[in-house]
Order: structure tokens, then C-alpha cells, then sequence
């Protein structure tokens, strides 16, 4: 028997399908023991089922006798903050971030932030429940405290804000909890799409690799000749970017794009002089960062130029949090849009790497260059975008993918964790089966469209024969 919500990364999926009060209830009552943590602290999204699975996780926390701090309506980021900065052993957020509505979830963290995922966690959590483990309220339950950070959270978020003079900036909030900060961050000078926090997401649903979901803020940056557009997820701990034609920018490119920040320290925020301060004469300053197994080629390549060492991992809060830790790296990101920062807790966010982001790009603009220019100088690949491919055969399908081309072309490099990345001179791919459904996924690059095609349709060959 499983859970079906309980997934690698949080606990997620259909509520009163997947999941319900009564899973949730036993989730909060376990949490504290989990954790050995006398106390929580937990916020909540704009979800329609929010507040119901907010009074049950609280319940379940305090019949285990461990003390609640209410954050109240918050995004995933704001979560991550509080328990770091205020010293909490464990936090939860509840939120599907940027799944349909009908669907609700538990992000899980640990002390300094660190998620807890199924192999750290939730997989105990979930035992507990299916073998039955006892639960037995205390009598000394525990008392829920509101905690409001919003103004200490918000003065820390400013350090990132630059000028944006002579910018025309366009942000979509997806009417998600971005919300909660974003215009207060930005000011009015900017136009603000899809801005009433709505659990029903009204304007389209919250998640924007979906080209659909881009089409309200596209429409908008053309129509109103904007420099850039920007887009939140329903829980702000993702972003991604749309240049001044209305194109969208492959999030992962975004890394490259934010050494000019980390190295140089371009932009005009006060984070942006501390940075010129850290680097002034240190041109032996060793500098990492991280980037998912997915991310493109050119990423090395741009930040190498820089004196950055990119590292590769896999892809997930889960595995992407604990090592840019691990290697101490300063900043790194997922092509699915998530940007984490050592100077926040090796956590992700999404409105910081919005403000990091479009400080360079206002700087880089005032100086004659357009977003456009400054991507096109970072990827140099043709890109086949994921492709699933379903089938159960799954594992021997990865094999033989991977096995076909080492017999046609030495690698240059190779990595053997979540699925293959097997890299030549003139192109690579990265074969991953997916962790909850029979697919695999796919996707390459190379230095011409005519190679790119080539590729993709012998590993159509190789797969479609084994189906």
C-alpha cells in the first residue's frame, strides 16, 4: 500500500482524492517526533482547501503537544525564511505551488531550511500512517502563536532592489501568493497582471512553463512594448522570464545570466556593491554553482569565461538545497525555474531571483542592451525541449539509449544519477525516468538543428522498439 501524494520532493496531489484532512491530521501529529521538534511553524497559501488542511495540520501539531507559529498567508520562499532565520526545527507550507487548483500539498522543512523529502522523511511519515502507528493526543496540547516577520522579511528582500529606471516591466503574479510582496517590493511603475490572490486562478493556472499560461503576460509585453516580462508561480518559489519579442527564455539560462551579478557585481542594489566590494582584487576568488542535470551546455561555458565552476546534480528542492550547501556554492538554479541562494539559506526564491535578475538587466539596458542580446550571447545549443516517452520498460530503455551512443561517439563527460547525461564535443542528452508515472524523459541539445534531429529521432527508434 502507498499514499499516492506522498511524493520525493513534498506531499502532493488531489485533495480528497490523493490526500485528506485525516492524512493531514496524522501528518502534523507526526511531525514533531519526526523532527524532535517542540514547535512549528507553518503558512499557508490562497487555495481554496488551504484553510481547511491549515486547521487540521494544526491540530494534528498541537494533539502532539508541540507549539505552532501561524505565519498565516505566505509564499513557499517566506516559509523557507522564517524557519532559518528564527531558528524553527520544522515548517511545513501548505500548497500544491504550481499545480491545477484542485490540487493541495505539505512542503516539509527541517532546521536551517533544509527539505525533507521522501528519502529524508516523508517515506517515515508515511509508514507511520499506513502500519498505523499509535497517536494518542497529550494532554498538555500545544499553543498556536501568529508570528508576523513581513516587515524583517521584506527589509531583507530590499537589499536586491535596484533602480529600475528606464525599464518597462511587465509582472504576471499568476494570482498566486507572490502577491503578498511583490507590488509592495516593486512600487507602481510597473504593470502588474493577473494580481488578486485567487484560488480558483481566474487568469490561468499558476504554472508558467506552460506556454498558455505565459499567453495573458505575452500578449501584455507586446501590446504595451515591454522590455521584459515576469512570471511567478502560485507559490513564488519559481520565476521565469519572457524577453521584449514576447520569447520565452529557457529558465536555466537564467544562471548564466546571474554571474554577472555574483562575479561582477552588475546592478545597482546595495547586494549588487557588496558584491564589487567582495570581488575588488580577488581574482583567485573561487566561486560555485549549481545547475540540474537537465541544464543546458552553454551554461558552463558562459560562467566558465567567468571563473564560475558549475556542478551538476539532480533535479529537485529535495537534492538541489542540501548540495549547494555541500559544495558551499553561492548561487545555482533548475530548468524548471527554481533559483537557489546561499545568502538564503541554500533556499529558493523566486521574487529574489527576480530582483537579482531584473537589477542586471535595467543596469545592462541603461548601457544599450536589450534582454534579447543578452541571451543570445549565452546560448549558443539547439534544444529539443523534455520529451516523454511512455513505457515500462523503463530502466532498460535508458540503457540502451545511453549504450547505443558510447558504442558511436566517445563522451566527454557522464553522469549516472537521476537517469544518464552523456556528453559529446558537438552534443549531449539526458534520459530520466520519471519518479510517479510509466514515462521517460528526454532531452538533448547540439551545436546544429539538423544534429539536433538527427538524435532525437534514433532515440524515438530505440525506444519505440522496446515499447
Amino acid at each position: 500500500m502507498k499514499i499516492k501524494a506522498f511524493h520525493a520532493y513534498d506531499i502532493r496531489g488531489k485533495y480528497n482524492v490523493d490526500f485528506d484532512k485525516e492524512i493531514v491530521y496524522k501528518v502534523g501529529y507526526f511531525l514533531p517526533e519526526l523532527l524532535g521538534a517542540k514547535s512549528v511553524a507553518v503558512g499557508r497559501d490562497m487555495r481554496v482547501s488551504s484553510e481547511e488542511i491549515h486547521q487540521y495540520l494544526l491540530k494534528g501539531i498541537t494533539d502532539a503537544g508541540a507549539d505552532v507559529y501561524d505565519l498565516g498567508l505566505a509564499t513557499t520562499p517566506y516559509v523557507y525564511y522564517a524557519t532559518a532565520a528564527k531558528g524553527f526545527k520544522a515548517s511545513v507550507q501548505i500548497t500544491a505551488s504550481h499545480n491545477p487548483k484542485s490540487d493541495n500539498g505539505l512542503k516539509v522543512s527541517r532546521e536551517n531550511a533544509l527539505p525533507v523529502g521522501y528519502d529524508t522523511g516523508l517515506g517515515t511519515i508515511e509508514r507511520w500512517i499506513i502500519e498505523g502507528k499509535e497517536i494518542s493526543p497529550k494532554e498538555k496540547k500545544g499553543v498556536v502563536y501568529p508570528l508576523d516577520i513581513r516587515d524583517e522579511y521584506i527589509s531583507f528582500q530590499r537589499q536586491y532592489l535596484g533602480s529600475l529606471e528606464g525599464l518597462n516591466i511587465a509582472i504576471d503574479l499568476s494570482n498566486g501568493a507572490s502577491a503578498l510582496f511583490v507590488k509592495e517590493l516593486f512600487g507602481e511603475d510597473v504593470h502588474y497582471l493577473c494580481d488578486q490572490m485567487d484560488g480558483n486562478f481566474p487568469c490561468h493556472e499558476p504554472n508558467p512553463l506552460v506556454a498558455e499560461n505565459r499567453e495573458v503576460l505575452r500578449s501584455y509585453l507586446l501590446e504595451n512594448k515591454c522590455d521584459i516580462g515576469v512570471i511567478y508561480d502560485g507559490d513564488a518559489d519559481r520565476v521565469m522570464f519572457l524577453d521584449e519579442k514576447g520569447r520565452f527564455i529557457s529558465p536555466d539560462l537564467m544562471i548564466a545570466l546571474m554571474g554577472q551579478f555574483f562575479v561582477y557585481g552588475v546592478g545597482t542594489s546595495a547586494a549588487a556593491a557588496v558584491r564589487r566590494e567582495i570581488m575588488k582584487g580577488n581574482d583567485g576568488f573561487k566561486i560555485d554553482a549549481l545547475q540540474d542535470i537537465r541544464s543546458s551546455k552553454a551554461i558552463g561555458e558562459y560562467l566558465a569565461t567567468m571563473g564560475v565552476t558549475i556542478n551538476t546534480w539532480k533535479v529537485g528542492r529535495a537534492f538541489a538545497a542540501p548540495r549547494l550547501r555541500d559544495i558551499d556554492g553561492l548561487f545555482g538554479g533548475e530548468l524548471a525555474g527554481h533559483y537557489y541562494f546561499k545568502d538564503f539559506y541554500y533556499s529558493d526564491s523566486g521574487i529574489m531571483a527576480s530582483l537579482i535578475i531584473l537589477d542586471i538587466v535595467a543596469e545592462l539596458h541603461r548601457r544599450g542592451e536589450q534582454v534579447s542580446e543578452l541571451i543570445d550571447q549565452i546560448e549558443k545549443y539547439y534544444n529539443s525541449g523534455e520529451i516523454n516517452f511512455k513505457i515500462d520498460r523503463k530502466q532498460e530503455a535508458m540503457d540502451a539509449v545511453r549504450d547505443y551512443f558510447l558504442s558511436q561517439q566517445e563522451a566527454v563527460a557522464q553522469y549516472d544519477f537521476d537517469g544518464y547525461r552523456v556528453e559529446f564535443q558537438d552534443w549531449w542528452f539526458n534520459i530520466r525516468p520519471s519518479n510517479t508515472e510509466p514515462y521517460l524523459r528526454f532531452l538533448c541539445e547540439a551545436s546544429t538543428q539538423e544534429l539536433l534531429q538527427e538524435k532525437v529521432s534514433k532515440v524515438r527508434e530505440i525506444i519505440e522498439s522496446l515499447s
